[in-house]
């Protein structure tokens, strides 16, 4: 049999095969077993880490927004310091043995035929501390733990629609979206109606559906840790030689900005030909610097639009992809649609088979809001600021006016505390 498989080569390179397959044979003996052992390691630390997940007990926040929310995105991005969680998983031993992880959150904007609600999905055990840093920064708002909308839609793709997608980002995150602070909605004393907010065509696209559809998404949020060990794509780790990669945002950001600077000299000996930066070189040195400081994300950001057939509207995939675009600006960063429920020609797939494929998958891991871990590990995530996370994610103020937004109608109080007993 040997003889057979050498005798396919060309004669001249018969002996060199030869030679290869004796030194395998040879180095088979060590190699192989460590190759067993490590990809047995692998196996149980992932299997240990989805048990540990599993024991978890999750629960879905909704937040019901009043009528008088004057404050700006700020006061989300102090309370999604809350979220900033980069504990459990401190040494090997946790991470590799126990199998404990970093929590994630799921922060999800929904429209239920065209209500539009906020819910936040997490651990229970945060559920107190969410409330509290909630209630410090909207006194108005009220919070409830309810039952998971997506528990009450089953996908049967032979009476519905779907069409899904995931966004990721157009450069290196270290380069900031458009934020609210370049809406201005940071400066004090802005009146309503002269409030630009950057939420106002998410919220109009989710209150613009009827009756029988419903879209929903989701970003997924966790701490991000230095020294991160990001697992590559197949091609990549052909490429890099390594199966994970070391990734730190803050570096790759000031990696970044050498490069800009680079770009300004002219002539090293003498650094008065260097020429100055243009306005706006200027200015992506600074967001990029202003971005880098303030807390990170890993981030991964779902929408799915599910409709009865007969209901089902395509123009709703365009607003779907169009509605994160008032986030992107051309000299720094913005979001493009990746992973995709669709081919682009009939003969990619046939009788839709890999298509149903995909739209199953994609909706169940919008249920379990899988993201970050095997088996539904994404190689695409990124890392977003926590003023970024803040702009695409915020309880909107009264500028925003979406017709099928509801509306908490009254304030809660206290009672006065010298009332007669």
């Amino acid at each position: 049999m040997l003889e057979n498989f050498v005798a396919k080569f060309p004669h001249f390179l018969q002996p060199l095969v030869i030679d290869v397959l004796f030194v395998l044979y040879t180095i088979s003996p060590f190699v192989i077993p460590f190759i067993l052992l490590s990809l047995a390691l692998k196996f149980r630390r992932n299997y240990k880490r989805f048990l540990f997940r599993a024991m978890q007990n999750r629960i879905l926040m909704e937040i019901r927004v009043p009528k008088e929310i004057k404050k700006s995105p700020l006061a989300m991005e102090l309370f999604l310091g809350a979220l900033h969680q980069p504990g459990g998983e401190g040494t090997w031993y946790d991470r590799s043995i126990l199998g404990k992880s970093r929590t994630w959150f799921s922060l999800e904007m929904v429209s239920l035929e065209g209500n539009v609600r906020f819910f936040i999905w997490t651990e229970a055990k945060f559920k107190k501390l969410l409330e509290s840093q909630l209630y410090a920064q909207y006194p108005g708002v009220e919070i409830f733990e309810v039952p998971d909308y997506t528990k009450f839609t089953a996908l049967d793709l032979s009476n519905m629609s779907l069409w899904g997608n995931e966004f990721i980002l157009t450069k290196d995150d270290p380069y900031p979206i458009k934020t609210y602070i370049d809406y201005g909605l940071d400066r004090p004393g802005i009146e309503d109606e002269e409030k630009i907010d950057p939420m106002s065509p998410v919220l109009e696209f989710l209150g613009a559906i009827g009756k029988g559809e419903q879209i929903w998404i989701q970003i997924m949020v966790r701490a991000h840790k230095k020294n991160f060990r990001k697992e590559l794509a197949w091609k990549d780790r052909f490429e890099k030689m390594q199966w994970s990669d070391s990734y730190d945002w803050t570096e790759k950001g000031k990696d970044e900005k050498k490069k800009l600077l680079a770009n300004l000299v002219t002539d090293e000996k003498d650094k008065t030909k260097n020429r100055p930066p243009t306005k706006v070189e200027s200015q992506i040195i600074e967001a990029v610097e202003r971005n880098i400081t303030k807390p990170g994300f890993d981030c991964g950001i779902r929408g799915i639009y599910i409709a009865e057939k007969d209901k089902f509207n395509p123009i709703n995939i365009t607003g779907m992809t169009g509605s994160f675009k008032q986030y992107n600006s051309g000299n720094m960063n913005g979001f493009r649609p990746n992973r995709v429920t669709g081919f682009d020609y009939p003969w990619q797939d046939y009788k839709n088979t890999r298509l149903n494929k995909m739209k199953n998958e994609i909706f169940n891991d919008y249920k379990k809001r899988a993201y970050f871990y095997y088996p539904h590990t994404s190689d695409k995530q990124f890392v977003l600021s926590s003023e970024e996370l803040a702009t695409i994610f915020h309880l909107p103020s009264k500028s925003v006016e979406t017709p099928t937004f509801s509306r908490i109608e009254s304030k809660k109080s206290e009672p006065p505390a010298n009332l007669p007993f």
